[in-house]
């Protein structure tokens, strides 16, 4: 037997690992199967470089639980080690017996074989053993097997063992306190997520089946007793579809598989992109789009993120860009290391680049459906619009992307780019400081009053709906600084495009200051600001607007952004229009009758609120009740 000290700089390196090294005890099982692919992928590229003999026979990795011994075992039947090999990658800690190959064996399909690139993965089985046992048999000419145990002490011992096949177990003496990872179910969940796609077959334990007495035993009754039949579980998919060849795929393949990550998603998603990327780093995935529709759904775990087929989290907040988290799919790339802390994976320099680089393979998809079919990619506008108005105001390489294959709306359903839509509306929308005024609405439906008088003076009204209306036309006027946006429910049809051109007042401004309190005691507070405007005496006699300025910071208040939550909630405040040319208004001025005449302004009013959506509760309840007493 030979013993000695694990080459520790402290001697508290357990307590360490155990409490610090990862965030979840379950993680321990994603190391050891990995280091166990590893084994077996090394195993293959040695064989094939006629290093070791040719590989025959089953390659899978047994998961194995034993319930009454309290062990749980990890089987390969990998390269295995030597004793040589075991001090030097065991008892030395942090050194990367994966580093070592990958620096010897330079080419790709050495590296794409190789999981871990960190020496400590092994050390992660005693947050979950107070004792490790390490069987192993090296796959060389000339070697024996060795066991190596440890019980989370730097101390540790080997021992020569009969082994009936070459390669490696790894058993783990359950602690007390982590009895659950001895269960079936317990395991087979984390098996299932984190090695549902590793690149070597899996088992796990077995499952029973009933089956007749193969000798033929009868009960009492003389029927054919039933025995227990015990078949393994295959946990994963060896070459899951990201890492398949697009060009060999159909788009049934591509839904199927997106039916497979998402079984509870009923909904088809829009399209797909397949990243198959070799330089200047290793980058495959699927990224789906889904109907998003009018709704932001920011789900953090949507994208899976892989290194080699292996699973890393489904938390990629601040490793892609944010707007990339309204996508489904995988994403896999040895550049990403297995690590242990997210921030480190944050600020890792191949994340960014690889981050970056999504982004631009997601515009350039966008944008080959834009030039290739122009009318489908409108007609998915709607879907589109949510997820490419976050891209840009999220990320600013994505905005400039972006503005080859974004679409403005308008009222009538037509799509346009800025190009096209300035041309339109240049000789037709320019204010009389020369810029071009772009009205829009959020809600078609609701805003018809304020659209209709648009649409028949020639302008064009854009629909931008959605929680990020607001921010986003502010943005766009940033990208676009010769435009101006107005919600068409601004202001009156006669201001929205202000002009030189003047419409005579019917009143004088001592009739306006004879009336102005009258109108003002229609409406229930000083939130509402009275002003006399000049308008067509066709045009409503009263209308409630809400300044570009204050409703799109509200807006923008209420989503996040904006700069004014120093500021606290915002204020409610409103205009009120008051058509000096209108009839009503010059009726409610000559009548004599004070209470009849208040009476009248505050019909007025509350017409003008009901429009609106203002009216509410208990006014809203006499005012109906009034209309009908009228009525009888």
């Amino acid at each position: 037997m030979a013993k000695g000290n694990i080459n520790v700089q402290t001697e508290n390196i357990f307590p360490i690992i155990k409490k610090f090294l990862y965030s979840d005890h379950e993680i321990f099982l994603r190391e050891l199967v990995s280091n166990a692919v590893d084994a077996t992928q090394k195993r293959l590229t040695l064989a094939k470089l006629g290093e070791i003999p040719t590989v025959e026979g089953n390659t899978a990795i047994e998961v194995i639980r034993d319930q009454e011994a309290k062990t749980l075992t990890i089987r390969d039947r990998g390269i295995g080690m030597s004793e040589e090999e075991v001090n030097k990658y065991i008892n030395q800690i942090a050194f990367s017996g994966a580093t070592e190959f990958l620096d010897k064996y330079q080419g790709e399909e050495a590296k794409t074989a190789i999981i871990g690139h960190f020496g400590l993965g092994f050390y992660s089985a005693f947050m979950v053993a107070k004792q490790v046992d390490i069987v192993t048999w090296s796959q060389r000419d000339g070697e024996t097997a060795i066991k190596w145990s440890c019980d989370g002490s730097p101390e540790y011992s080997i021992d020569p063992v009969e082994k009936e096949e070459r390669g490696t177990d790894i058993i783990l003496h359950i602690a007390d306190d982590s009895e659950e990872f001895l269960e079936d179910a317990r395991i087979q969940g984390i098996l299932t997520k984190y090695c549902k796609f590793m690149p070597v077959e899996i088992i796990h334990g077995t499952k029973t089946e009933w089956i007749d007495d193969p000798n033929g035993e009868k009960d009492d009754d003389g029927k054919v007793k039933k025995i227990e039949n015990e078949i393994p579980r295959v946990i994963n998919s060896t070459t899951p579809l990201w890492s398949r060849t697009p060009a060999d795929l159909k788009d049934e393949d591509y839904s199927e598989f997106y039916k497979e990550l998402y079984p509870m998603n009923f909904e088809d998603p829009l399209f797909h992109i397949h990243l198959n990327v070799d330089f200047p780093f290793n980058l495959t995935g699927i990224l789906y789009f889904p109907q998003l529709k009018k709704e932001m759904e920011l789900r953090r775990d949507k994208i899976h993120l892989y290194s080699n087929q292996v699973f890393i989290t489904d938390n990629v907040e601040n490793i892609v860009p944010d707007f990339l988290t309204l996508l489904h799919g995988v994403i896999d790339s040895p550049d990403i290391p297995l690590n242990v802390s997210r921030s480190y994976l944050q600020e890792d320099a191949n994340v960014k680049k690889i981050s970056g680089h999504i982004s631009k393979k997601v515009s350039d998809k966008l944008n080959s459906m834009f030039k290739k079919d122009r009318n489908s990619f409108a007609e998915q506008w709607d879907d589109l619009r949510i997820f490419i108005e976050y891209g840009m105001l999220t990320d600013e390489k994505f905005l400039d992307r972006a503005k080859k294959f974004m679409l403005f709306k308008d009222t009538t359903g037509e799509c346009t780019t800025y190009e096209e839509l300035i041309d339109a509306v240049g000789s037709t929308q320019k204010d009389k400081n020369g810029k071009i005024i772009l009205p829009y609405t959020a809600d078609a439906k609701n805003q018809h009053a304020f659209i209709a008088p648009a649409l028949e003076r020639g302008y064009k009204v854009l629909v931008m709906e959605g929680p990020l209306a607001a921010h986003m036309v502010q943005k766009l006027e940033e990208a676009y600084p010769d435009v101006q946006f107005k919600r068409v429910d601004s202001d009156v049809i006669d201001k929205l495009i202000e002009t030189d051109e003047a419409t005579t007042s019917a009143l004088d401004e001592k009739q306006e200051a004879q009336i102005k309190p009258i109108i003002e005691g229609a409406f229930p507070s000083d939130s509402f600001k009275v002003n006399f405007v000049a308008m067509a005496p066709t045009a409503a006699p009263l209308t409630i607007t809400r300044s570009e300025f204050m409703r799109r910071m509200k807006e923008q208040q209420a989503v996040g952004g904006g700069g004014f939550q120093m500021f606290g909630s915002l204020p409610d405040s409103f205009d009120v229009a008051v058509n000096s040319n209108h009839a009503l208004i010059q009726k409610i001025l000559g009548e004599k009758d004070e209470k009849k005449q208040k009476s009248m302004a505050k019909k007025a009013g509350d017409l003008a609120r009901l429009s609106q959506g203002l009216l509410e509760g208990e006014e809203l309840t006499t005012f109906i009740q009034e209309g009908y007493a009228e009525l009888s």
